[in-house]
């Protein structure tokens, strides 16, 4: 069985207050696009369960990895035999695109599938939950508001069928942690399921990551890379989650000539354009 996680970005990212377990509540739009990892699960050769990484390095051990997580999670609640996963890494590590997430979710929903469990999305979301607060969304794999720690969802009104969304990933390392030491707490000064059920061209100066501001303090060339974007005639650009990808939406670009124009832009960088179906 081949599955093929996907990326996603996020549309307006709120702090919204600071929980006395140390997590942080917030309000984000998930948005999926179709930067993909490839995961392939078949019936293991010998008695235990095995992954194989390939593509871009992964700097976590096997038994580490939110795939194994994933299995182990999923084989607490349903008889699971061993099997051998091979996952390829294409989607940037540490960008804010969720691909771990990613792969954990499809993981399960893989497993589901190869030994017909039969578990419904929801049950399913409630196994993903244990790995991390955004991998349930990966379940649903639609877009979706997220609330309390980024794991309450509910579904959103936006699409960007046929739009392309430019996605670069600059050679910037951003932790979660450093993204949320610069961010004071606050309510959002926009119903932000509102904002994103209007045009694309009236988010720009509404629609908010407020991890931007502390993160590009801390590094300018990533407010370089979302000036460069708006520069290029995005409609709207943004950080994704804490950084430190930086994406930008044209709406009636040609997707072909966006991509010859950002390989020259930005030449060294990992790149990506989308174009999605919903």
């Amino acid at each position: 069985m081949i599955l093929f996680p996907n990326a996603k970005i996020n549309l307006g990212l709120y702090i919204t207050g600071r929980r006395p377990d140390g997590y942080h509540d917030l309000l984000t739009a998930f948005y999926p696009v179709n930067w993909h990892d490839i995961l392939e699960i078949v019936p293991a050769r010998g008695e235990d369960t095995t992954l194989t990484v390939t593509g871009r390095g992964v700097d976590c051990p096997p038994e580490k990895n939110l795939v194994m997580r994933a299995y182990r999670a999923l084989a607490e609640v349903a008889p699971l035999s061993s099997v051998d996963i091979y996952l390829h890494k294409v989607i940037p590590d540490g960008a804010g695109l969720g691909g771990g997430s990613a792969d954990a979710a499809f993981t399960i929903l893989g497993l589901n599938n190869l030994f017909s469990l039969g578990l419904a999305a929801d049950e399913m979301a409630r196994v993903a939950a244990r790995i991390g607060a955004d991998c349930p969304f990966f379940i649903y794999d639609r877009p979706m508001l997220a609330t309390g720690i980024g794991d309450v969802f509910s579904p959103c009104e936006v699409s960007l069928a046929g739009v392309p969304v430019l996605i670069v990933k600059p050679d910037v390392h951003v932790s979660t942690r450093e993204a949320y030491v610069g961010v004071t707490p606050r309510d959002p000064d926009v119903d932000l399921a509102g904002l994103l059920a209007g045009p694309v061209a009236s988010w720009q100066g509404r629609l908010v990551n407020q991890f931007e501001q502390s993160v590009f303090q801390a590094h300018p060339e990533i407010a370089g890379l979302k000036s460069a974007i708006l520069g290029m005639g995005a409609a709207y650009a943004s950080m994704s989650g804490s950084g430190s990808a930086v994406f930008g939406i044209f709406p009636g670009a040609d997707s072909d000539k966006l991509s010859r124009e950002a390989s020259i832009r930005f030449a060294g960088m990992e790149f990506f354009v989308s174009t999605n179906r919903m």
